[in-house]
């Protein structure tokens, strides 16, 4: 009697754990799909006039003579993003690192909103290394963007991964299309 009572015990406990387990998995797809379907309508009230000539002109002048900046400046600008400051050096980075400047910008949209989701003092906005209970944690937003070009250009782009489907395929596989729409999106934008 013992060892059936064990038995059952043993099985209810795992029977609990498991649940407890899937409603985990429930809650935290449920928190992602509502940070993507905030995305998704942040993207929905973009179009490709977002920028005026006007507005891009606004941000040229004698510290920054590189339209690509005033491009990125104009759009952090209009998200409130942290990274506004970082436009300069996002296009550095980029240009060393061999990469699209306007992809590490398309990423950090799609994955917070251009950093206005992001687990508390991670200066991650692009999910790198987030996944379960794990968060990668940067000292700054550069040391982050640095990191961010580099960890593309190496197991991306040197990898034949250059469109936004198959970086998804590898960078969020769970993802059924939409990460790639978001970031093919915002590069569109900032074309």
């Amino acid at each position: 009697m013992a060892k059936k009572l064990s038995v059952l015990l043993s099985i209810f406990l795992f029977t609990a754990g498991l649940n407890i387990s899937i409603a985990g998995y429930v809650h935290a797809t449920s928190i992602k799909n509502t940070q993507i379907t905030i995305i998704l309508q942040e993207f929905a009230s973009l179009s490709g006039d977002e920028f005026s000539n006007e507005d891009i002109e606004y941000y040229i002048d004698d510290n920054v003579k590189d339209r690509r900046v005033a491009v990125l400046k104009a759009f952090f600008r209009k998200y409130d993003s942290p990274l506004y400051d970082h436009a300069d050096f996002i296009v550095k980075v980029s240009d060393e690192y061999g990469l699209d400047y306007r992809l590490i910008p398309a990423i950090s949209m799609q994955e917070s909103t251009a950093c206005k989701f992001i687990p508390h003092n991670s200066y991650n906005c692009w999910g790198w290394g987030i996944y379960g209970d794990k968060i990668t944690r940067f000292g700054s937003y550069p040391e982050a963007i640095e990191t961010i070009a580099k960890g593309l250009k190496k197991n991306y782009i040197d990898k034949g991964l250059t469109t936004p489907e198959q970086i998804m395929a590898k960078y969020t596989p769970s993802s059924n299309g939409s990460w790639a729409r978001g970031v093919g999106h915002v590069l569109g934008v900032l074309e």
